[in-house]
């Protein structure tokens, strides 16, 4: 419905992926990406502005993040226009956050409402990665090479096809050309939420509408819908409902798993650290751990084991220190001679009047005997608790 005059030249391209009965591209799938596009005359995008033949028009567009935007006019006969990249526009890429007009201040080039009447629409696309437009627009010439717009739907859709689902978005601006005084009305749509568990604030484009079950009555377009319970996760969906249409939202919302930090120190470090029954490391040992009551075991060989029930509280930290108390027995010792007695090597002592007590770690260990005029007596003895040991020494 509007052909764009150039004092010199201009113009661009675009894309999506599903194609809807009007021939526009849009992509079913949620993403953070988002893409606007208005009007001069339509900032709000109502759908309601007219333009007479003759008038001009300028173009804006806007994204959230960095994208290569692309820019179609869609006319009512079906005839393509290009607006970004045109050939004195060929750099597309904006910037998070940044709007662009086009034509923009001071340009070379201007656009112009030549008709015919009725709908015109603007179709922008942007992606996170620059498209190939190449079979679908000659910039130089100023010209789309497809015809209507489902013609341009179809040809961005196989462009399109190797881009990430999420790493692309689209937007439709719509305007009036001619003597068409008042646009039709348009059929509200209806989004019907629930979920589990119910009770849920309902936020539609960031604004709260109530909660969980709820029905909404919208205009036709682009609306983000979040969900909020406390305990549990957001839920976020992006819809496009057409005139008339009625959207189904239902969110299993799932919990949050709150989580706070157990830090456990021993001496001796090193020893082994079981929470619930299952090792997590050894001392010095940092951990998160979901709230709640947990038993924690410190254990390190020739030591007694440590066990506790600790409360981990969200958000919080709980400090275990543990002093490990050495697991030792008792060996007495009667011997026919007054002897030196080394314990795995170790001189621990001389049985004078034949007797020594002793302590040592429980297990197994390697005892020595040595006395002047007697043979070296070498044994091994396994300590299991306290005990009681008798032994000759043979002479020379």
């Amino acid at each position: 419905m509007r052909t764009l005059l150039w004092m010199a030249l201009a113009l661009g391209a675009a894309l999506a992926q599903k194609i809807t009965p009007q021939g526009i591209l849009i992509n079913p799938v949620p993403t953070d990406l988002q893409v606007r596009v208005w009007v001069d005359k339509d900032p709000a995008k109502r759908g309601d502005a007219v333009y007479r033949i003759g008038e001009p028009i300028y173009i804006y567009v806007n994204v959230n993040q960095d994208a290569y935007v692309y820019l179609f006019n869609i006319n009512a006969d079906g005839k393509i226009d290009p607006i970004l990249p045109n050939a004195y526009e060929r750099n597309n890429l904006l910037r998070a956050g940044e709007t662009r007009r086009f034509p923009p201040e001071g340009a070379r080039y201007r656009y112009t409402i030549t008709g015919p009447e009725g709908e015109d629409k603007i179709l922008a696309v942007a992606s996170r990665r620059p498209l190939s437009l190449g079979e679908i627009l000659d910039v130089e010439a100023n010209r789309v090479k497809v015809q209507g717009a489902e013609g341009l739907a179809r040809a961005l859709s196989i462009v399109i096809e190797p881009i990430p689902d999420r790493d692309w978005v689209t937007d439709v601006a719509r305007y009036y050309v001619g003597r068409v005084a008042t646009p039709p009305p348009v059929a509200a749509a209806v989004l019907v939420v629930d979920s589990r568990p119910s009770g849920a604030e309902v936020y539609l484009d960031g604004r709260l509408q109530g909660r969980t079950p709820l029905s909404l009555s919208v205009n036709p377009g682009r609306h983000e819908v979040e969900l909020r319970l406390p305990g549990y996760r957001s839920y976020r969906v992006t819809v496009n409902p057409k005139p008339g249409d009625r959207v189904q939202i239902f969110a299993q919302l799932v919990a949050e798993v709150q989580e706070g930090t157990l830090v456990v120190d021993s001496s001796p470090s090193g020893a082994e650290v079981y929470v619930d029954g299952r090792l997590q490391g050894r001392t010095p040992l940092r951990m998160s751990l979901e709230a709640g009551r947990h038993e924690v075991r410190v254990a390190a060989p020739g030591y007694g084991e440590y066990r506790a029930q600790v409360e981990v509280r969200p958000g919080e930290s709980v400090r275990l220190t543990v002093e490990l108390v050495p697991v030792r027995a008792t060996l007495e010792l009667y011997v026919n001679a007054e002897a030196r007695v080394f314990l795995d090597g170790q001189e621990v002592g001389v049985a004078r009047g034949g007797y020594l007590r002793l302590e040592a770690p429980l297990g197994e260990h390697e005892l020595t005997l040595v006395a002047p005029g007697y043979h070296t007596l070498v044994q091994t003895v396994r300590l299991s608790g306290n005990q009681v040991l008798r032994l000759t020494l043979s002479p020379l």
